[in-house]
């Protein structure tokens, strides 16, 4: 990988949190046993000029972050595996590094979306690929859609971005690429009504001053607002198989907030076809 001179970043709500995560998976992958081996954050975080402390990550907390990304990075391999020329939109990507991690085919056109600074950020610490493009926008602003080839299978995916969207939104996101595309997966993560309402104990959320709004319950939120969807699948981040291999204390937590359906599904995993 190329090397870039440390950069100081200044960020604030939403685009904060993006931080949070990237140390997590730089932490997993100095672990002697890594769960997600993202040496692409490991390189971002010693190039960034930041006090990490204040994202309140710490190594016995990366599990949550890199069992989620992994999960996902699963979900896409799959999506990719049978779609050799398909467009993934990568909503919200922040500073993640899933299209290095994944390492797509010539065939498939690849973009991560997001805030104009974050992508300015992206620019200065991750190389270009070929088949690779950037695109400097809120996900929320219909107009960046315009730039996608609407003749191919198409992999939106959007990991830690629709809690921090209003319902709204969030609906007319989905809605505009499931009309747009001729096929395709709808793949993303979420909150519960309950986790919104709590937000106040997410504490990387609590210090970075954002605000979570969009809590989704189950499919059927999702069903009845997006026509042409279909349910792939619906779990729990506790029924994942990137969860097999956390930390001990991190299953004993799972089999005990799994007694309580609200806490269960706090985090969920939803994946449609359309």
């Amino acid at each position: 990988m190329a090397s870039v001179p440390r950069i100081t970043v200044d960020l604030h709500g939403p685009p904060q949190t993006m931080l949070a995560t990237l140390y997590a998976k730089a932490l997993d992958a100095q672990r002697q046993q890594p769960i997600l081996r993202d040496v692409w954050a490991m390189d971002a975080v010693a190039h960034i000029d930041y006090d990490w402390t204040k994202t309140t990550i710490t190594d016995r907390m990366s599990p949550a972050v890199t069992t989620r990304a992994l999960h996902f990075d699963t979900w896409a391999r799959q999506f990719l595996a049978r779609h050799e020329r398909a467009v993934v939109l990568h909503l919200g990507a922040g500073l993640d590094s899933r299209v290095y991690r994944l390492d797509p085919g010539p065939g498939v056109e690849w973009y991560d979306v997001d805030y104009p600074s974050i992508m300015q950020l992206r620019e200065q610490i991750y190389p270009q690929r070929a088949h690779y493009h950037r695109i400097a926008a809120s996900v929320t602003d219909p107009g960046w859609l315009d730039q996608i080839a609407a003749d191919r299978p198409v992999l939106a995916l959007a990991e830690g971005l629709t809690m921090y969207l209003t319902e709204s939104d969030g609906i007319a996101l989905l809605r505009r690429i499931v009309d747009r595309s001729p096929s395709g997966e709808l793949q993303f993560d979420a909150f519960n009504r309950f986790g919104v309402r709590n937000q106040w104990l997410n504490s990387v959320v609590r210090r970075s001053g954002s605000t979570l709004h969009w809590g989704i319950d189950g499919p059927d939120d999702i069903l009845a607002a997006v026509p042409g969807a279909r349910l792939l699948a619906w779990l729990s981040p506790f029924e994942a198989d990137s969860f097999r291999d956390v930390p001990r204390n991190y299953r004993v937590m799972a089999r005990v907030m799994a007694l309580v359906p609200a806490l269960k599904t706090m985090a969920q995993y939803h994946r449609y076809a359309f």
